[in-house]
């Protein structure tokens, strides 16, 4: 089942057949809002929004363990995320879709791993998830591709049959939030090679990894980041953009529910082989 992780601006889904609501409590505490449970065209799909339905929760704060594990906890093998983002490159436009195949991680105080070896949370369940947090071991995934390539490469062809202006790859830089960044460490970014920049793509892109999910994540261009804009950033730009960019968006999510296959080709359930220490 794939699981759609909404970020500002998209905190419901459209056109899909509500089934019924969950709200999971994990090992990690509550999940920022209600999974919701529904159909599209036969197909199964949960949704969660990342900030809560009243976006209660700041970027540094959303509790990213707990989001994760209850979309596992429904039966989620596959995550789409949909961010808004900062444009760093300046090829870049307000407006453009960007699917990411990179990170760069700057944030501070987040928890970023479910393996804290004897520090581990035990769980229930007999698969190597559980097992590696049962035994209390340290793990280390590799992340030389850390988003799915099967996903991706899918998300590239329905952006080009609806003639959707993208950017087919991309450099999402991740910073602590909730202030805006300064146009020094703008210039920094770029000079790193980041092409976007976020506050909520780490630490969910490694935790579903860690629990063997495919993971792929659509960014939409809310506005030029500091120094590049020639205006004070204001988070109203942002929200705006997004409800303007909502139809496209639920378009998009629809299409990738219906057109996504049900084999996974990608080898992201393989993460945890030889990672284990």
């Amino acid at each position: 089942m794939l699981g759609v992780i909404g970020g500002s601006g998209l905190y419901e889904l459209e056109g899909i057949k509500v089934l019924r609501e969950v709200y999971p409590e994990t090992p990690f505490g509550m999940p920022s809002s209600p999974v919701v449970l529904g159909e599209v065209e036969g197909k199964r799909v949960a949704f969660l929004a990342r900030h809560g339905r009243d976006h209660s929760y700041p970027p540094h704060l959303v509790p990213y363990r707990a989001n994760l594990w209850a979309l596992r906890e429904v039966g989620v093998k596959r995550v789409f995320a949909i961010s808004a983002v900062g444009g760093i490159n300046k090829l870049f436009q307000a407006g453009d879709f960007v699917i990411v195949d990179n990170f760069l991680d700057f944030t501070k105080r987040r928890d970023s791993t479910y393996y804290e070896g004897k520090f581990s949370v035990e769980v229930e369940g007999d698969d190597e998830v559980a097992r590696l947090l049962r035994e209390k071991k340290v793990v280390h995934i590799d992340v030389t591709e850390p988003y799915c390539p099967q996903i991706r490469t899918l998300l590239m062809k329905i952006l080009e049959d609806g003639r959707i202006r993208h950017h087919p790859a991309g450099t999402y830089a991740c910073t602590e939030g909730p202030r805006f960044e300064t146009s020094a460490e703008i210039s920094m970014l770029e000079k790193l090679g980041a092409d976007v920049v976020g506050m909520t793509g780490y630490p969910e892109v490694v935790l579903a990894r860690e629990l063997t999910m495919c993971y792929a994540s659509l960014c939409v261009v809310a506005n030029p980041a500091a120094g590049i804009s020639q205006h004070r950033l204001t988070s109203d730009e942002v929200i705006e953009l997004m409800s303007e960019k909502e139809k496209v968006l639920k378009g998009v999510v629809r299409e990738l529910i219906v057109r996504l296959s049900e084999e996974r080709t990608c080898g992201c359930e393989n993460i945890l082989e030889g990672a284990e220490v």
